[in-house]
């Protein structure tokens, strides 16, 4: 994007990308043809999106009023949306228009159902400074009792999180170590929308529900990683409401795979750090909007099954869009691991800077046989 402006005045112009270690960056540095040769991407946008059409039915309310002749602009979701505004009392059916019914701009509404929360306020503890804040859903992992948060070039040492009243005291502090928070995570599936047979594996998008809990936090000192001690935290379970792609296998491919069962968790956890990583080739999203689970049996498919699902409540179209290039994304993941120079992984190709568990396990060369088979009966789609 920054390129893209770059000699617009008719000078020349020099562009430089500097490749860091993961997998969407390894992908392009081999195949510079994905940055120079791809027409722009897609923009993805769901706006049967609940949370999306919600606060844009009410800006426009408060616009000009909504009459049933201005539902069908809107998509066929309003109608089943507009009785549940009126029921939040957000909206006001009067004669045969819905009105805007609050003081403050519709425009500036937020998270109307109230499932993300409040941003939690960052407040030096000694002289009650508001520091910062931190959006809800990243208040457990960022800054939890004992986190290390960084503000401004400066370290801060978080005495406590109140959840209730959303603020976290901090205290200035230099400590010799570095915090990364530990989470579990589970997901079950709400609705299968779609499915396609690949061979005897299943490509699937619908509804999930997950469910993760920050549970414990590592002290990691700093410049050489090493683990200094594990501390255990009672954080309550967060849950999202989302969409998601996923995908099976049976244990025939496992066998032609060449995947065992000792190997299965780690070549299940590799695919799924590396397709995240890859997804923002093909869908306009940061890897952190997006989020992931691998379960070597899930009780929902009884399959060794590999989802990633949109972090945002509702979904915003980043997993169906994945579903949608399912061949292609999956193949450039299976390239990016190849073609990493590592014996085993690194955040080059299947480590991820956010995974819960400590990237543990992870095989990379079982990933890789994996999603060979997986592809195999992969059907064609359109460049």
């Amino acid at each position: 994007q920054q390129a893209g402006r770059a000699g617009r005045t008719g000078q020349g112009a020099l562009a430089v990308l500097v490749a860091r270690d993961d997998p969407l960056d390894t992908y392009l540095v081999h195949h510079p043809e994905a940055l120079f040769r791809q027409p722009v991407e897609s923009t993805v946008l769901d706006p049967d999106n609940p949370y999306v059409l919600a606060p844009h039915l009410c800006a426009a309310a408060a616009e000009l009023p909504l009459t049933e002749d201005d539902l069908d602009l809107f998509g066929p979701a309003t109608a089943d949306l507009l009785p549940q505004l009126e029921a939040r009392k957000l909206l006001r059916r009067r004669a045969t228009a819905w009105h805007w019914t609050r003081r403050e701009r519709a425009a500036d509404l937020t998270d109307i159902r109230g499932e993300g929360g409040s941003p939690v306020q960052v407040v030096e503890a000694g002289t009650g400074r508001l520091l910062g804040t931190v959006d809800a859903s990243a208040a457990h992992t960022a800054v939890h009792d004992g986190a290390v948060h960084l503000h401004q070039g400066r370290t801060y040492l978080v005495k406590h999180l109140d959840l209730d009243d959303s603020v976290a005291l901090v205290e200035e502090a230099a400590p010799p170590y570095s915090t990364t928070a530990r989470d579990t995570t589970a997901i079950s599936i709400l609705e299968t929308t779609t499915e396609v047979p690949w061979g005897d594996a299943r490509l699937c998008f619908g509804s999930v529900e997950v469910t993760n809990q920050v549970v414990s936090f590592l002290r990691r000192r700093l410049i050489t990683g090493e683990v200094l001690g594990e501390t255990k935290l009672d954080l309550p379970p967060r849950t999202l409401r989302t969409r998601a792609v996923w995908w099976t296998v049976t244990e025939d491919q496992l066998d032609d795979a060449r995947v065992h069962p000792e190997a299965l968790g780690g070549a299940l956890h590799a695919a799924e750090h590396a397709s995240i990583g890859i997804l923002p080739l093909f869908a306009t999203c940061d890897r952190w909007d997006i989020g992931g689970v691998s379960v070597p049996l899930h009780p929902d498919t009884l399959l060794p099954t590999v989802f990633v699902y949109d972090g945002h409540p509702g979904g915003a179209g980043f997993a169906e869009r994945a579903f949608h290039t399912a061949a292609r994304w999956l193949t450039a993941t299976r390239e990016a691991i190849a073609s990493c120079e590592c014996d085993s992984g690194c955040p080059s190709c299947i480590q991820s800077p956010k995974c819960g568990n400590g990237n543990d396990p992870l095989d990379k060369r079982a990933a890789i046989r994996l999603l060979a088979t997986l592809l195999k009966s992969a059907p064609p789609q359109p460049d």
